[in-house]
């Protein structure tokens, strides 16, 4: 499982990688803090990169774009039960 470092204004925090998914042109990724078990999730979108080459994620917070990432993603991911 693929973990990433995500560097915020003021902390770093690590995070795997679940899964990802394209909608309408746009990747979006389900994160966790644990590699396996019961964890924290968040979905990401990524905000692709400008001049400087680094890619920006940030959290979904449309509600009905989160329960229809949320559908996706427990259908492309049988073992993983998302609720929020």
């Amino acid at each position: 499982m693929e973990k990433i470092r995500f560097e915020g204004e003021a902390e770093s925090v690590e995070l795997y990688v679940l899964d990802s998914t394209r909608l309408a042109g746009k990747e979006y990724l389900l994160v966790s803090d644990v590699a396996e078990g019961d964890g924290d999730c968040f979905i990401l979108e990524e905000i692709p990169a400008e001049e400087d080459g680094v890619n920006v994620y940030r959290s979904v917070e449309d509600e009905e774009l989160l329960d229809y990432l949320a559908g996706i993603f427990g259908e492309q991911l049988d073992d993983v039960d998302i609720a929020y």
